[in-house]
């Protein structure tokens, strides 16, 4: 299990988090014959921002400094992949019909990484499209802090160029 350990070693431990993204990984290679990402011909839109995100940039090569992995916070244990070139693509749900409950951390950690794929994971199809490419952003400078900022998070307050920490949110209650 050699992208187990280096996997381990990236994440810094072994946990069943990281064994749900790293089997997840394992999936979606296996059904969609996925390489490793040298750009952005690959995106993954992770639903969840836990331990296993850390074994899908490490075997995907999908990464947030590259754009082409996406945090969408619904708080599930999901994966979507996209492969831009053929169009192909895949939602990964873990949904263990194991139940856990009897299990210590190391025993759920070990069935996660040992059970057959198709009783951890659901596969679906992505309700959505691929997000697009990463852009570049003019850099925009902060009236009030003076730091820098990526134009498409500047705010414009009393007809000044504000950054989001010194931006004053405005609600009237919902």
């Amino acid at each position: 299990m050699y992208n187990w350990e280096r996997c381990v070693d990236f994440h810094g431990h072994s946990c069943p988090g990281l064994a749900i993204g790293f089997r997840a990984c394992e999936a979606a290679r296996e059904k969609m014959g996925l390489r490793f990402a040298k750009d952005e011909e690959l995106v993954c839109v992770t639903e969840n921002d836990a331990c296993g995100v850390d074994a899908v940039q490490l075997l995907t090569g999908c990464t947030m400094g590259k754009g082409n992995l996406i945090f969408r916070p619904t708080g599930k244990m999901a994966f979507s992949f996209f492969c831009r070139k053929s169009g192909e693509k895949l939602r990964v749900v873990f949904t263990p019909a194991f139940p856990v409950k009897d299990l210590d951390r190391e025993q759920w950690q070990e069935h996660i990484l040992n059970a057959p794929i198709d009783e951890l994971f659901d596969f679906k199809e992505p309700a959505y499209e691929p997000p697009g490419r990463a852009r570049l952003f003019n850099r925009l400078v902060c009236a009030k802090c003076g730091e820098g900022m990526a134009e498409n998070t500047g705010r414009i307050e009393e007809g000044q160029t504000v950054c989001l920490d010194c931006h004053s949110s405005y609600s009237r209650g919902w």
